[in-house]
């Protein structure tokens, strides 16, 4: 996946099921698909009462206006983060993503 340089930020829901079943939602705002699965697992990583997400979980992603829903799993977004950058501009993306990861 990739972005279109100068491309707006967008508010995303980035949506999970833990292991027990329940769902959680957090709502970010990025210029890409996988800086929105990144931005949002961090935040549901850091919520105290999500279970444990493993490489295989569903990150569920909803762009609006207009609404458009996006699944990747976390190992997905791993790859993504790991693999060669097209451009100086997904380099530093793909840098300042994998520190919020950390």
């Amino acid at each position: 996946m990739y972005m279109i340089e100068g491309m707006a930020p967008k508010t995303c829901t980035v949506s999970v099921t833990d292991a027990s079943g329940s769902r959680h939602s957090v709502e970010v705002l990025a210029e890409s698909l996988y800086e929105a699965a990144a931005l949002g697992l961090k935040l549901l990583r850091d919520a105290e009462w999500v279970d444990t997400l493993g490489p295989m979980t569903r990150l569920q992603l909803q762009v609006r206006a207009p609404t458009v829903v996006h699944e990747v799993t976390i190992q997905q977004l791993q790859r993504w983060l790991d693999g060669a950058p097209i451009s100086p501009h997904e380099a530093v993306r793909k840098a300042r993503l994998k520190s919020i990861l950390r």
